[in-house]
């Protein structure tokens, strides 16, 4: 019988020292006061708090990002850029090929034309020149004053030298001057007339003249040895 009360009170022992102290104590003041937990208020509360916060900074975010969208257009990609470059370049190229062509094609025909047409304003001058020997010419036919032709015959070769030196023809002066292989063509030598015309032009076959001061013809010439 006393080893009976006595494992009944070793068990009762054993069991309250296994019981944790504090469970006791928050069990005895919430029952005790009536008051729900701190931490059962906070789980009924967060749930509620924490779904409107979330969903407001959802919405902000979102907000936030279509105006960026709106605000800054998104670049092209850099192949693109340099696809449209190549292509302006390539159209400006061509552009050029182009107006460079008509260009050289106008500078042909302008040549081609310049060259049937350079003499045009010679001949138109040395055109009186001719209407006047035609004139002469048919004068002679009846004309029995010989010093009247001759007369005639001078004016109009003083015209036509008139008419070349306006158009940058000149003669060139060869007689008595030494001979210089850029200006004379020598034909032959002939015994000088004095000491001082050996190496020099004793007569001329022909004139040379020069155009603009540029030799257009020489001068054949008698040189004196």
């Amino acid at each position: 019988m006393w080893k009976k009360k006595d494992n009944e009170r070793k068990e009762q022992e054993n069991g309250l020292e296994n019981e944790d102290p504090m469970n006791k104590k928050d069990d005895f003041t919430d029952a005790a006061s009536g008051e729900v937990p701190p931490a059962e208020q906070a789980g009924d509360e967060m749930p509620g708090t924490a779904g409107s916060e979330a969903a407001g900074t959802t919405g902000s975010e979102a907000a936030g990002a279509e105006t960026l969208d709106n605000e800054i257009a998104p670049e092209p990609p850099v192949e693109e850029k340099l696809r449209q470059e190549i292509e302006a370049l390539n159209d400006k190229h061509l552009r050029l090929f182009a107006e460079f062509d008509n260009f050289k094609r106008r500078s042909v025909k302008e040549r081609v034309e310049l060259i049937g047409t350079a003499s045009k304003g010679v001949i138109l001058a040395l055109l009186p020149v001719m209407d006047d020997f035609d004139r002469a010419q048919k004068s002679m036919e009846t004309a029995t004053d010989v010093q009247a032709i001759k007369e005639g015959i001078d004016l109009i070769i003083a015209k036509f030298r008139s008419i070349l030196s306006q158009q940058g023809v000149k003669e060139m002066e060869a007689i008595g001057m030494p001979f210089d292989p850029d200006l004379h063509e020598a034909v032959t030598n002939v015994p000088a007339p004095s000491e001082d015309m050996k190496g020099k032009v004793v007569d001329q076959l022909e004139k040379g003249y020069y155009l603009n001061d540029k030799v257009i013809r020489f001068a054949k010439v008698l040189v004196g040895a």
